[in-house]
């Protein structure tokens, strides 16, 4: 079997950011790493799953909401993928990102499809872990522009 393009990325070198993992026709996926691959600290799962609502409610709420395919975590825990359309520019999709990590750093209430008749694990969540992710973010993504959308070599 061909190896999958996210393996082919050397995870010693990947940082904190956000990234172009691939794209496939007109689907741009991106890669929001909020944890430095294998350094032992990745996101709880009450962490990632508050992450996973906050940041797909937002999206897909957002100006970019018709060109959002999924938004959804990596089964390493060290970050989420963003699929939209190409129509998207990096740029607005960078800004959507910045804008969906102070949409979860300043949350506060009830998180979206929490309730039990909404969410098949809806006990397990940590806004508290996921804010202060989003703040730790909101400085790894400050002035970021299309260049650090390349993984680095």
């Amino acid at each position: 079997m061909k190896k999958i393009a996210s393996f082919t990325v050397d995870h010693n070198k990947l940082e904190k950011g956000m990234y172009i993992s691939r794209i496939d026709g007109d689907v741009v996926t991106y890669d929001i790493r909020m944890k430095n691959p294998n350094k032992g600290d990745y996101l709880g799962n009450g962490e990632l799953h508050t992450i996973e609502h906050l940041l797909a409610t937002f999206a897909r709420n957002s100006e970019i909401a018709d060109n959002v395919i999924y938004v959804g975590p990596m089964g390493c825990r060290t970050g989420f993928y963003l699929l939209v359309r190409d129509k998207v520019p990096h740029k607005l999709a960078i800004k959507t990102v910045q804008e969906s990590f102070r949409f979860i750093a300043d949350f506060e209430g009830e998180i979206p499809g929490s309730k039990k008749e909404e969410c098949g694990n809806y006990l397990e969540h940590d806004l508290p872990s996921a804010k202060k992710t989003a703040w730790d973010m909101l400085k790894v993504l400050e002035n970021y522009n299309e260049e650090n959308l390349k993984y680095k070599e």
